[in-house]
Formats: C-alpha cells, structure tokens, sequence
C-alpha cells in the first residue's frame, strides 16, 4: 500500500532524483560511464542504508548497552556475504574482464590509534562514515556539523600521515595468502565471523531469552525494510563497486579530498605536505572526477530521496551545545582516526574484511573498544538515558 505522502515531500523527492540525475551526468562528464555508473552505486546505497536504517554506530550501541545484537548481527551477514563476492572477484576477476584488487593494509600502532580513535568519535558524533553520510542526506541538522568536521578531520591527518606510518606495524597480510589460497580465505574469514555471531547471539540469550531481529519488511519504495533488506542492498553495493571501480568501496578517502580541495581554494599550502605531493592533480581536479566522490555524493541524494518517499525528510535546527560540541569532537576523531588506520566502517571494516586483510579485523577489535569509551561518555553527557540493571534469563542465564 503506497502511503499519502506530503505535497513538500513529493517536492523533495523530485528535487533529489534531479539531482542525481545532474551529479551522474557531470560524473560521465568528467570520468566517464565509469564514474557515472559509480555514483549511482552511491545512490543504491544511500538507498538501502536510509530505509534500513543500517547504522553501524546504533548496532554497537546498542549491544554495548542493552545486548541486543540483531544491527551487529546484520553487520556480521553483510560482512560475510561481501566476503564471498569480492574475494573471488579480487582473485578471478581477469576470468570474467573484471580488474579488482582488495584493501590489504599495514596493521600496527597508526590503525591501533586511528581506530580507536573513529569508535570513539562515531559515539559521540551518532553516525559512522556511511551513517553520517545517509543521515545528512535524511536530513539531520546535526549530523552535518559532524560531516564538516569529519573532512576538517580527514584533512589534518595528512598533515603528519607520514609519521603516524613511520610507527612500528606488520606488512599487510591477507587470509588468502595461505595454501589453501582464495577458499582458504573466505572460509576462514567465514569461520571467524561465524565465531563472533554465535558469541553476540548468545550474549542476548542469556540477557533476554530471545533476539530481537528488527522491523519487518515494507515498501521497497517507501520503506522501511528489514535489516535482511538492508544487509543484501549492501552487499550488492559492494559487488557493484569492485566490478565498477575495480575496488571495495570506500568513503573517507573521498571526504579527505574534499578537504583538501577546499583547503587548497583558501589557500592552505597542502602541495607542500608529502601526503599530497603527488596528489595534487586530483585535488585541482573537479569534484566529480574521483570514484570515492560521486559515490558519496550518490550516497547523500540517495538518501534524501528515500527519506522523502518516506514523508520523513524534515531538518531541524534546534540543537543544544551539547549536540553541536558532540557532533564537532565526534567528526574530528572519525575524520582523522579514519585517515591514519586506512578507512571507516565501510572501507576499513567491510572491505577490509572482505578482501581478506588482517587489518580489518584489527579495526574492528579497536574500533569497538573505541565505542565502549564513546557510549560510556555518550551517558555522562546525557546523550542517553541511564541503563536499566540487566535481569538475565531465568533458563539461559544460570547456564551461563
């Protein structure tokens, strides 16, 4: 059943698919069917992530503070079913005309540091990067302030990238890289995710005696969908990407060069930092000549489109000081913690992963640490209401 939407939200609708339509084209334009293909990714996943409502920084809130696993779950599904699309494609790809490589980093003190960093700040700021990125495009007032700072946050991070780099660490190391090879990888990555599932889904058993799997399926159009919804848009999100770009998707790396771009326009001597030295024509390049870019941009109409056909687009500008202090701290830590460990939730996390590197798992395990210290903040600010003393369940819990 379609619902009644607003005339204004109607409005909006038409204004947003315009504008995607006009970011696609200047994309074509200047990179070519590539790049325009790519921002229309973006769109899908602007999409998907609004009506699913598939925030990693509320799905480990919320398991942090009420072990409720079913985002974090999710999370873990869509982590495991990109695995089994990219690693192949990484690996195989030439097979079918597609030239794909992973994101196999460094692992050491800068990704310790960075991630850290970004779990603490996604607490504080209320969105990850794709969840900071969606909820501007759904029209949080708020959640721009934190994207402002998480690209002033990108950019001063490659200031000293150098030294964060020159930190003790291991080479990248990749699961595929074992006898077993490319399967080796994706069932030991599987294996892994499978371990962490059983343990998040046993953690709400014995609090609550049941799972809370989330909201049912609505609207494709409309919404809202399932997190099953969400977690497949995603993943074909992140297949689309490395057949598209010929890489797993990424988000704060384009930030940063919108940082840089920005800086560069005011005057800011950024061609004198080494980060930048032999980047410079991708910052003087227009904005819709990088892949990262318009993707981000898709992202963001993507999402104010699905949050108009929704009938739920509608900015508010009544933000106490906290808010706008939290969303500032929290845009920074993520910006600059992102830069220095080599991505986001999505670019470290996912496709790190996915690609089967180490270093995502590394994220992940201080990433999480991070958030544990930004939700405990997030209720001495009063951000949240303070915790209910848990009751565990009377049949699982003296099993436990």
């Amino acid at each position: 059943m379609t619902p009644d939407i607003p005339p204004a939200q109607i409005r909006t609708a038409a204004v947003a698919g315009c504008l995607l339509a006009a970011i696609t084209l200047m994309a074509t334009i200047d990179g070519g069917v590539r790049l325009g293909l790519a921002t229309l990714v973006g769109g899908l996943a602007g999409f998907s992530l609004y009506h699913a409502a598939f925030g990693f920084t509320a799905g480990w809130r919320r398991f942090i503070r009420e072990r409720r696993s079913g985002g974090l779950r999710m999370q873990l599904v869509l982590i495991a079913m990109t695995t089994v699309i990219a690693i192949p494609l990484i690996h195989y790809g030439d097979l079918f005309g597609v030239r794909a490589g992973g994101f196999v980093f460094p692992f050491g003190l800068a990704v310790i540091a960075g991630s850290f960093m970004f779990g603490l700040g996604m607490q504080l700021g209320g969105g990850c990067g794709s969840g900071t990125l969606f909820t501007v495009g759904g029209g949080s007032t708020r959640m721009v302030i934190t994207l402002a700072f998480f690209i002033l946050g990108g950019l001063l991070a490659t200031y000293n990238f150098d030294a964060w780099q020159a930190l003790p660490k291991l080479p990248g190391i990749s699961l595929s890289a074992t006898p077993a090879g490319p399967l080796g990888g994706i069932v030991l990555t599987l294996a892994l995710l499978g371990a962490v599932f059983v343990t998040v889904r046993r953690a709400e058993l014995v609090r609550h005696g049941d799972l809370d799997n989330g909201r049912a399926m609505g609207s494709v159009w409309h919404g809202p969908w399932s997190l099953w919804a969400g977690a497949i848009g995603l993943t074909l999100v992140g297949g689309l990407t490395l057949i598209v770009l010929g890489r797993p998707w990424g988000i704060t790396s384009g930030l940063t060069l919108w940082g840089a771009q920005i800086a560069n326009l005011v005057g800011v001597p950024i061609a004198d930092w080494p980060y930048w030295h032999y980047a410079m024509g991708q910052v003087e390049a227009s904005i819709f000549a990088g892949g990262t870019s318009v993707m981000n941009l898709g992202l963001i109409v993507g999402a104010c489109l699905a949050a108009a056909l929704a009938g739920r687009f509608a900015p508010k500008l009544n933000l106490s000081a906290v808010d706008v202090l939290t969303a500032m701290a929290g845009g920074l830590l993520m910006g600059y913690g992102a830069r220095i460990a080599f991505g986001c939730n999505i670019g470290a996390l996912l496709g790190g992963i996915a690609s089967g590197s180490l270093h995502g798992w590394g994220w992940f395990v201080f990433a999480f640490l991070g958030s544990l210290v930004g939700v405990r903040l997030r209720e001495r600010l009063g951000m949240d209401p303070p915790r209910v003393a848990p009751v565990p369940s009377p049949v699982l819990g003296a099993q436990s």
